[in-house]
């Protein structure tokens, strides 16, 4: 008995003990009261540890960065995180957590196909590529510094980065500081605010993606003392390619609270970095004081405000929607059942009515002659008395001396 046990236990796939996961607080060495900004720091740091580029040939790396990143993406997400720490896996969707591809390391080949479904609409998530990470937390990275209030026209190559250094004063800190990158011809880019390392490296601390803003695609960020928030757009991406109400539902889901909200008087280092599939991207960078822009800050202020309220009021709006919608879906069925039924009810009356009839009707061409081309017989009927009726005129009209006479022309008259 031991031994068929034994052996059930190795055939058998449902008893093999599957692999247990690990709490992603563990794997990514934070508590559970951490802030987004820690959980996110913590995570490029082991990411940057793992990434298959520096290990390619050590599974057990490839294995950790995938841990890594599948914590991160439940961490990450508020509404995951929430349910993660109310009911755990079993709450959280494995199928749902995305990758970001980091195009530097993909082939000619896997680029093409990644370019095609980014045409096609599908939302591809990329990341900063490894390499250029690890040279800036190496302090291997030039920095050129640009002067406050200055726009500054470049380009940049694919999957690469231009790294700038900006000084600020304790007063121009205090007013607020903004930085802005846009591109006229609509490429792709990502833009890049580093943390300063003790061993004088730079970490990334910050990142925003490109977006299509009228005629150009555009980035910034914004440190005003107060919180500002930033829209993940690839939260309503997703959700737009599954379902329409689900996208609008979900539109104001990725406006998050920025994670640094200002900044300290000294020097800062901003980045762009080339997030094109295959060419290089032409851009304009400008750092400005919000001093004298003062109102469009008190403007921006408010209109966040408003964003908040319409993001509370939408969750209760949804509620009331899908219960309308339900009962729109039941009065319609309704409405073609009852509309099916009533035709039918007619039909049906002009059948009864069609039956009060001796002869049978029968279709007729434009001619009045059946389809096998003989007339009716009323037709046939009607034909034969109008004839007999125009013989019998016409002998009645005939005189007594009409009588028919036979002569032989043979013989001459006597």
């Amino acid at each position: 008995m031991v031994g068929l046990k034994g052996k059930a236990e190795k055939t058998n796939p449902i008893l093999v003990e599957q692999p247990k996961r690990r709490d992603p607080y563990e794997v990514l060495g934070v508590s559970k009261n951490s802030t987004d900004q820690e959980i996110k720091s913590a995570y490029r740091k082991l990411a940057l540890k793992y990434h298959p580029d520096k290990n390619a040939n050590d599974p057990k790396a490839s294995d950790m960065f995938k841990e890594v990143t599948f914590s991160y993406n439940i961490l990450a997400d508020p509404d995951k995180r929430r349910q993660y720490d109310a009911a755990g896996f079993e709450a959280v969707e494995a199928e749902s957590q995305d990758l970001e591809l980091d195009l530097s390391s993909l082939g000619t080949v896997n680029t093409m196909f990644a370019a095609l479904f980014s045409k096609l609409g599908v939302p591809i998530k990329t990341t900063v590529s490894a390499t250029i990470l690890e040279e800036a937390l190496n302090g291997m990275v030039s920095v050129q510094p640009l002067p406050l209030g200055l726009p500054f026209y470049r380009k940049v190559e694919k999957q690469s980065a231009h790294f700038y250094s900006v000084s600020i004063t304790e007063e121009e800190a205090r007013s607020g500081i903004v930085c802005r990158v846009y591109s006229r011809d609509k490429s792709k880019f990502k833009l890049l605010y580093f943390d300063h390392e003790e061993n004088g490296g730079l970490n990334l601390a910050l990142q925003e993606d490109s977006v299509k803003t009228g005629k150009v695609t555009s980035a910034g960020m914004y440190f005003f003392g107060f919180p500002v928030y930033r829209m993940d757009h690839s939260h309503n991406s997703m959700a737009a390619t599954k379902d329409a109400d689900v996208a609008f539902f979900k539109k104001l889901d990725g406006f998050q609270p920025c994670e640094i909200t200002e900044l300290k008087a000294g020097t800062h280092v901003f980045a762009i970095y080339g997030d094109n599939f295959f060419k290089s991207v032409n851009y304009t960078i400008e750092v400005l004081c919000s001093a004298p822009y003062m109102k469009e800050k008190e403007n921006l202020r408010d209109v966040e405000t408003q964003l908040l309220t319409k993001r509370a009021e939408l969750s209760k709006f949804e509620s009331e929607y899908k219960e309308v919608l339900a009962q729109f879906t039941d009065m319609t069925s309704r409405y073609a059942q009852e509309m099916q039924s009533i035709d039918q009810l007619l039909k049906q009356r002009n059948e009864v009515q069609a039956s009060y009839s001796i002869s049978s009707p029968m279709k007729r061409s434009s001619s009045g002659r059946s389809k096998n081309g003989e007339l009716p017989k009323e037709t046939i009927v009607v034909g034969e008395i109008r004839d007999k009726k125009s013989k019998w005129e016409k002998m009645r009209k005939k005189k007594w001396y009409n009588i028919p006479m036979k002569l032989d022309k043979r013989k001459p008259c006597q």
